[in-house]
């Protein structure tokens, strides 16, 4: 059944990181999420090691918002998903910061920038590269097993963002520097392994 192998890539991935699963449904109206958390729940028993809890939509909305932090891997249908991806981006300040990875059981998969390919800004070179560049430290851990090297790429963004370097998606009116720029800066403080 397709939801208890996104299910699995989801526990799987909680183990990767904090070890938090929160399923995403609306169990309180739809028939179809009363089902939903119990596959969720029949899957969670084969993870032990990793926290459950489960949330409706419209909490999860607000939840987000209030206070990111507590969400570690959201497991959600296609619908909710779609919603709840674009807020995160803009949590974050930009569509340009979120990467995206679609999983396999494998753990192979498809990583891409959860922004799209952004056609009207194509060869401007004003284009935010962070997604593109965390899609690759999302390629590094889930299907390379490299955690290192994600967490190299991971420190370097930061760092660049600490000390204020921001793409015009982000730069509110202050200096900005372009997608090759902070694409060269971000290498370097890997390359420096900041």
């Amino acid at each position: 059944m397709r939801l208890e192998r996104i299910a699995r890539i989801a526990f799987e991935s909680a183990r990767k990181r904090r070890h938090k699963v929160t399923s995403i449904d609306k169990a309180n109206v739809l028939q179809s999420s009363i089902l939903w958390r119990e596959i969720v729940n029949e899957i969670a028993t084969e993870y032990p090691d990793v926290e459950l809890a489960h949330m409706y939509i419209d909490n999860a909305t607000m939840q987000l918002i209030k206070d990111p932090s507590q969400f570690d891997v959201l497991l959600c249908s296609n619908l909710f998903g779609d919603i709840l991806s674009d807020e995160c981006a803009m949590i974050t300040g930009s569509m340009g910061m979120l990467p995206s990875a679609s999983l396999n059981e494998q753990g192979f998969g498809l990583y891409e920038p959860a922004g799209g390919s952004a056609p009207d800004i194509a060869g401007k070179n004003i284009a935010n590269p962070i997604a593109q560049i965390l899609s690759l430290a999302l390629l590094l851990r889930y299907s390379l097993d490299a955690d290192d090297a994600a967490s190299a790429i991971e420190r370097a963004i930061n760092r660049a963002l600490e000390e204020g370097i921001r793409t015009g998606d982000l730069a509110r009116g202050a200096a900005a520097v372009s997608t090759d720029e902070m694409g060269d800066i971000i290498a370097r403080y890997v390359a420096e392994g900041v």
